[in-house]
């Protein structure tokens, strides 16, 4: 507060207390004009004077370089204002010599005593204030872990509260920053990775072409193609996982057989398991109704599918089971996918569901896709109010639950489907692999 808008406020409380004593004054002793003119004009002294030291101290005071200091002189200004009053009434009231020196002996003390406590309280204020300066500081010279330690009830003390939890906010905000920087370096590493060999040999394919060293053209043509599907594939899921994260992606649900959708899945995967010597089977007892995203859904299960095939050994059998759970749990349906191959590692787990996470580094795009599946996967599944989770090997197993909670229907399919933001249903590329 400057000193400008700290005189009117000494000017309104000086009027008030000097009104307010000469009323006092009438009320209580009833004066002849005499003692009534010499009150008021001591009164109107004391207020005019309290008014002045107000505005020096105000514009002086945020100078020094010490609260001491500052405490000190208002209570000393305050203590010689008081004894000034005191004495001057003294002096009015005809004491003697000998009383007025006593007075003025006492009042000394008592302003002494006044400093000596107003040094003391200002003592601890300034620790505590020098305690929130050093945290501020070493906040500003990047130490996140500074904190004041100052337990306080009153302004000071919901101060440093304040910056204490603004820089546990500010020190969870740059943890999270560095987590993302590191993902962020670990996406484009991978990135560049996956899609350096797709790129590599439509290179290799396009200059065999243009010097005429293709024996086979059409073969050269299918393999580019092939890449050209695969970077295409990896661009659509990098797409598609960025509109999950950032819960863009809009898909319209409805009323949907869980165990039809599986069926389906089955019978696009029936081509891959026999190129991987693998039967496929799926073990579903009735309908299983869910509330969803069919296309979303059917990615999922797509996906899961075809991790499970590709990590199977020729000869074995991968299982889809669906089960209707309703009756029995908090969910409604329950998705297993089974195989017999070595399944997920233990330390893996806690990152399976991760982006660009396989459980094998060494697989190619041949053995497996960009690591995105699961992620994708994971967000389709959590986007719907569902789980998915993978449990640790011998043999795989990943599966998803989705909540048995169902929207009002009206009849008609057209206005029953709804909207459902943060989930995936867009976009027909491969899911990639993560598992």
């Amino acid at each position: 507060m400057s000193a400008r808008s700290i005189v009117p406020t000494s000017v309104a409380g000086a009027t008030a207390v000097v009104v307010t004593g000469a009323a006092v004054l009438e009320m209580v002793m009833q004066p002849s004009a005499t003692d009534r003119f010499e009150a008021v004009a001591l009164f109107a002294a004391m207020g005019a004077l309290t008014v002045a030291a107000s505005r020096a101290v105000s514009r002086r005071g945020p100078r020094w370089r010490s609260l001491s200091r500052t405490i000190a002189v208002v209570g000393l200004v305050a203590v010689s204002l008081i004894g000034l009053a005191v004495g001057v009434g003294a002096w009015r009231m005809f004491l003697s010599v000998h009383d007025l020196q006593l007075v003025g002996v006492v009042l000394l003390v008592g302003a002494s005593l006044g400093i000596v406590f107003a040094t003391s309280v200002a003592r601890c204020l300034e620790v505590d204030l020098a305690a929130v300066r050093r945290t501020a500081d070493g906040v500003s010279n990047g130490d996140l872990d500074a904190r004041t330690g100052v337990e306080r009830a009153d302004e000071i003390g919901a101060a440093a509260a304040a910056l204490d939890e603004m820089v546990g906010r500010l020190a969870i905000a740059d943890a999270q920053r560095r987590r993302d920087d590191e993902a962020r370096r670990a996406l484009l590493a991978a990135i560049g990775h996956d899609l350096r060999t797709p790129l590599a040999a439509l290179q290799a394919s396009i200059e065999a072409l243009q010097d005429g060293l293709a024996p086979e053209p059409d073969r050269y043509l299918r393999s580019m193609g092939r890449d050209v599907a695969t970077l295409r594939s990896m661009v659509d899921d990098l797409f598609l996982l960025a509109r999950i994260e950032a819960g863009e992606l809009v898909t319209n649900r409805q009323a949907l057989d869980l165990a039809e959708l599986a069926d389906e899945t089955v019978d696009a995967m029936a081509s891959l398991a026999r190129r991987q010597q693998v039967e496929l089977h799926l073990d579903a007892t009735g309908r299983v109704p869910v509330w969803g995203g069919p296309e979303a859904l059917g990615r999922v299960m797509r996906n899961l599918v075809d991790n499970a095939i590709r990590h199977a050994p020729a000869g074995s059998r991968v299982v889809v089971r669906v089960t209707d759970v309703g009756a029995r749990d908090t969910d409604c349906a329950l998705v297993e996918v089974l195989d017999r191959g070595p399944g997920f590692d233990a330390a893996l787990l806690a990152t399976a569901f991760d982006r660009f996470v396989r459980a094998d580094p060494s697989r190619n795009r041949d053995t497996g896709g960009a690591g995105l599946g699961l992620a994708i996967a994971r967000g389709v599944v959590e986007a719907h109010g569902g789980r998915i989770w993978a449990e640790a090997g011998p043999g795989g197993r990943v599966c998803f639950r989705l909540p048995s909670d169902r929207p009002a229907t009206t009849g008609n399919p057209l206005v029953d489907r709804v909207a459902a933001t943060e989930t995936a249903g867009h976009g027909r590329g491969s899911l990639g692999d993560a598992g």
